[in-house]
């Protein structure tokens, strides 16, 4: 009897397979021939599930996004509605923790910042790619602005800042720490990001960085004064 195949776990495992071979030898060496070897398939097997190569980065990097946006689902739907009464610090370190997980604080995330790297800067000359890296760019930034429009409606957001602005700054300020961390490991450590995220913050919600608590489920940053 013959096997039976998910079509869509099927592509999944050549997504996969699409970012380790992006991870560990770069965007230029994820040819349909090295992502078919990497997930330990024919390439007549993948050609069967995508129409050829740029398809099937498209693909990955849909799923890239989606399992971000997933968790960043998880970490808002954990952390608790703070009371209305709650000091401002509590709401702004619940902004501080969902900002917190756009940023390659962890092994996982590391790897995802650089395998998005390395996707944008290839769709730079690469036109068939260059609306997904448009589409997940203005994504980020619309993440930024409901973050944003979410700590106004709590009071945790300084009552004269621009929404817009203030968005584009924290897009701006989370896709160059990502880089930074890509980039330059060796400076830049999960504690120096929360450092930096943790001033910000302070900065939007007039909340003294010292004076904010322990983002839920992560280690306390560096206060910065």
């Amino acid at each position: 009897m013959p096997k039976i195949v998910d079509p869509e776990a099927r592509r999944r495992e050549v997504a996969e397979a699409v970012f380790r071979v992006v991870h560990r030898d770069g965007l230029e060496q994820a040819s349909l021939r090295s992502v078919a070897a990497e997930a330990g398939l024919a390439i007549g097997s993948v050609r069967h599930y995508f129409g050829g190569q740029a398809d099937i980065m498209i693909f990955a990097m849909r799923t890239f996004a989606e399992r971000a946006g997933e968790r960043l689902r998880q970490r808002a739907g954990r952390l608790a509605v703070p009371d209305p009464a709650a000091p401002p610090a509590e709401h702004a370190a619940a902004m501080e923790s969902l900002f917190a997980e756009l940023l390659p604080l962890d092994a996982e995330r590391r790897e995802e910042a650089e395998v998005w790297l390395a996707f944008v800067v290839g769709a730079r000359t690469r036109p068939e790619l260059r609306p997904l890296a448009r589409e997940m760019h203005d994504d980020l930034r619309s993440i930024a602005a409901r973050v944003l429009r979410a700590a106004r409606l709590a009071g945790a957001l300084r009552p004269d800042l621009d929404v817009e602005v203030e968005a584009a700054r924290v897009h701006a300020l989370v896709d160059g720490l990502s880089s930074h961390a890509v980039l330059q490991p060796e400076g830049t450590d999960p504690a120096g990001l929360r450092a930096v995220l943790r001033r910000h913050v302070s900065e939007l919600s007039g909340v003294p960085a010292g004076d904010l608590p322990a983002p839920p489920g992560l280690e306390d940053p560096r206060a910065g004064g």
